[in-house]
C-alpha cells in the first residue's frame, strides 16, 4: 500500500511496513541496509506521547526523514535528515504515530498536512 499526502494529493512512496509489535518497533531500521530502504516505516504508538514518539538512529547507517502524526493522521512534526547513530530526537508535540522514510521524501511535507496509507 502506498503513503499519501492527502492535502496535497501527492503520492509520497509506493510501499508502506507497519512495525507492529515490540520486537518490529525496537528493531526499527537498525542494522537495515540502505540500498533496501525504499518504503515508509510506520510506528503506530498505543497512545498520543512526546516521549513515547522519541527516536534514536544507533545501528542505522544512513540518513532518514522522520513524520509525527496525531491521531487523526495530521503532521504535529518533522525531522529531516535524521543522520546516522543520533542519540535521540523527541517531537515537539505528542505524536499517535511516526514515520520514517528515506532522506529527502519529507521535503514536501508540511505541518498540519493530512498523511493516509
Amino acid at each position: 500500500m502506498p503513503l499519501f499526502n492527502r492535502s496535497t494529493g501527492e503520492k509520497l512512496v509506493d510501499r508502506v511496513r507497519v512495525a507492529k509489535g515490540l520486537w518490529a518497533q525496537f528493531q526499527g531500521l537498525m542494522f537495515e541496509r540502505p540500498s533496501r530502504f525504499d518504503y515508509a516505516l510506520v510506528f503506530p504508538l498505543p497512545f498520543e506521547s512526546r516521549v513515547g514518539a522519541s527516536v534514536h538512529m544507533l545501528f542505522v547507517f544512513f540518513s532518514l526523514d522522520l513524520v509525527f502524526l496525531d491521531k487523526a493522521k495530521r503532521v504535529v512534526d518533522k525531522k529531516e535528515n535524521f543522520k546516522p547513530f543520533s542519540l535521540n530526537y523527541t517531537p515537539k508535540k505528542p505524536a499517535r504515530y511516526f514515520i520514517e522514510l528515506p532522506a529527502g521524501l519529507g521535503q514536501g511535507i508540511r505541518l498540519g498536512d493530512e498523511l493516509t496509507w
